[in-house]
């Protein structure tokens, strides 16, 4: 039998970083991989999907030529290369984690690995023991008793990203952050799209001022949008599809070539030796404590099958604590109010803390201010005035309590914000920070200024 300090089930963004971060600190470390090293968000979530989006974006830039002074005549897509391209990113994202897993010393477990007592692992028939064993499975597109998948007709995010052929019409299922993205991508593509939401509002845990842009955007584009909608069954006997949607005023019926199913995601716990070891669930997440212990002493657990944030940066972050935990470093318990959360359509959507909502639920007196891209100039000059950014502060103390944006590239400008709370910056001290101009991040300080009066360009 191998034995070895640490092994993590896993290599997906929480897996593979938490092997390197425990081989860094000096323990034998293994990870147990069934399909393939980057997991889901490597090679069919977060990096393949962004190679898709940037097309789309390079796309609509061709058909917009004209809005900048240039002539692009007769430009087209080739479906089939958009998705050669993403998944040539993803093949090149995945060998180089095969490169660090190597360069770490890491021990690579080919197969499906189940719990055992006494912190083992089986893979495939042979047994790996350690003195702590990490789970990181992470989880898989959601289905719904309403919606089944077929792999064909009626799809998840996996193959959404690798069509045959472009879909003349499609129904997206879902509007959180990869429903959104899949619609902006098809729309992008030439794709009749319409979305439905069950909420009345798309991006639900969005800002309500963010969702109302987004919104504005998406139709402005060609988007249906249908909210407080349900698909309540799935006709795939034809040749498309033929979705039954409850709306506030009755049912409508909605046909397409392919209707995506967005509608969150599934924890891979089952079959992973949970019940023989004694691990304890609640409602599909494994219970862990600040430190990502399970209640089964050497078992933890990180990411999407726990109950925090299913992100891959909450899941390389969980993992880094959970080593070093371990290793007998001093480390702060994570703050999961401050996890900055992403959405790489077009405008992008960015955000951190508190919506004006929950803050003032919480009975919050505040500050707040808000910036369009519209003023901007780097926007302007860009031609991306879409969007704004938005501040909230606490008015008694100064706390930076949420930032959200909505815009072009401001996925990339969210961190300003995340460090800033981090280090329980102020409005004041914000403002005082010179920001260069001209650049979209200038949005934030001017957004900032608008919170306490003292707004320039506006």
């Amino acid at each position: 039998m191998s034995k070895y300090d640490i092994i993590v089930l896993g290599s997906g963004p929480g897996g593979y970083v938490t092997a390197i971060r425990a081989s860094q600190l000096g323990f034998k470390t293994a990870v147990v991989e069934k399909e393939s090293l980057g997991g889901v968000c490597l090679n069919w979530g977060c990096i393949p999907t962004k190679a898709l989006l940037k097309s789309a974006q390079v796309f609509e830039y061709l058909k917009h030529a004209e809005d900048y002074g240039l002539k692009v005549k007769d430009a087209e897509h080739d479906f089939d290369e958009v998705v050669k391209r993403s998944r040539g990113v993803a093949d090149g994202m995945s060998n180089g984690v095969k490169f660090l897993m190597k360069k770490n010393k890491i021990d690579v477990i080919e197969g499906f690995g189940k719990l055992k007592n006494g912190k083992k692992i089986d893979v495939d028939g042979k047994e790996y023991s350690a003195d702590h064993i990490i789970i990181a499975t992470g989880a898989r597109s959601r289905e719904l008793p309403s919606l089944p998948q077929d792999g064909k007709k009626v799809i998840g995010y996996r193959q959404a990203m690798t069509l045959d052929k472009q879909p003349k019409k499609m129904i997206v299922v879902g509007s959180g952050a990869i429903g959104v993205e899949f619609a902006y991508f098809y729309n992008s593509m030439g794709t009749e799209v319409t979305i439905v939401e069950f909420l009345d509002k798309i991006v639900p845990v969005e800002d309500d001022d963010v969702s109302k842009q987004l919104e504005r955007s998406f139709k402005k584009s060609g988007i249906k949008i249908m909210t407080s909608s349900e698909v309540t069954k799935v006709d795939t006997s034809g040749t498309g599809v033929k979705a039954t949607v409850k709306t506030k005023k009755g049912e409508e019926t909605l046909e397409a070539d392919i209707v995506l199913s967005a509608v969150g995601i599934k924890s891979n716990i089952e079959n992973i030796g949970l019940e023989d070891v004694g691990i304890a669930v609640d409602r599909d997440k494994i219970l862990v404590n600040d430190y990502y212990q399970t209640n089964i002493p050497g078992y933890y657990a990180i990411g999407d099958v726990t109950p925090g944030q299913a992100l891959a940066h909450v899941a390389s972050a969980e993992g880094i604590l959970c080593v070093e935990k371990i290793a007998g470093q001093h480390v702060e318990a994570l703050d999961y109010g401050n996890i900055p959360g992403c959405t790489y359509c077009s405008p992008e959507v960015a955000s951190v803390g508190l919506t004006e909502a929950q803050a003032k639920e919480q009975g919050l007196e505040v500050k707040i201010g808000k910036f369009p891209f519209s003023a901007s100039g780097k926007a302007s000059a860009a031609g991306t005035k879409d969007g704004f950014v938005k501040v909230i502060f606490d008015a008694k103390y100064g706390e930076w309590l949420g930032c959200h944006m909505i815009g072009a590239g401001v996925t990339d400008m969210i961190a300003e914000a995340v460090l800033g709370r981090k280090l329980e910056t102020t409005g004041h001290e914000v403002l005082k920070a010179v920001h260069p101009h001209p650049t979209m991040s200038e949005a934030v300080m001017e957004a900032v200024a608008d919170a306490y009066d003292e707004v320039i360009h506006l």
